[in-house]
């Protein structure tokens, strides 16, 4: 199969594996992130927030009663960091903690009708570009853009989201 250049829109065949090609996806994973992420930054740069506090209200919406231990995880974090995060989410009313339903000790996070909000909000502004650049792409595209995107990841990564998706798609 043959891809077609991003910046020629002609069929590059294995020339998207050169170096330039490779520093170009680069250059756009750079760029796109940082177009995605500027209105909810912006939006929590005001509460006195940042991307952490973002990622962890995510991962907490996604996984309700999600481990402390899990989400650490996640964000390939130290406790004390994840402690500078959760404690003003907690301490501002966005995120509770739970003791666990069989070890006490574990601490569950879930979050408050208001972290549900705000978590809410920080999608909406990320929500229209997602939408539209999926559209654009089209459903082909929009599955190899998930393939390329998985590729890049971890094998625990990979593992965590696809126990996620099995365990939202058991609840549906």
């Amino acid at each position: 199969m043959h891809e077609k250049s991003a910046q020629t829109g002609q069929t590059a065949g294995l020339l998207f594996l050169r170096e330039d090609e490779l520093r170009l996806a680069q250059d756009m994973i750079f760029f796109a992130n940082r177009d995605l992420v500027a209105t909810a930054d912006a939006m929590l740069a005001e509460m006195g927030f940042g991307r952490a506090h973002h990622r962890t209200l995510h991962f907490i919406g996604r996984n309700p009663g999600l481990p402390v231990g899990e989400l650490l995880h996640i964000l390939g974090i130290a406790k004390q960091s994840l402690a500078r995060v959760l404690g003003p989410l907690i301490r501002e009313g966005y995120v509770k903690q739970t003791p666990g339903r069989t070890d006490r000790r574990q601490r569950l996070l879930s979050l408050t009708p208001e972290g549900v909000a705000l978590e809410r909000r920080l999608f909406e502004t990320q929500h229209e570009r997602l939408t539209m650049a999926f559209r654009e792409a089209g459903g082909p595209a929009v599955e190899g853009f998930r393939k390329v995107l998985r590729g890049m990841m971890k094998d625990d990564a990979r593992a965590w989201l696809d126990r996620a998706e099995a365990a939202r798609a058991s609840k549906r």
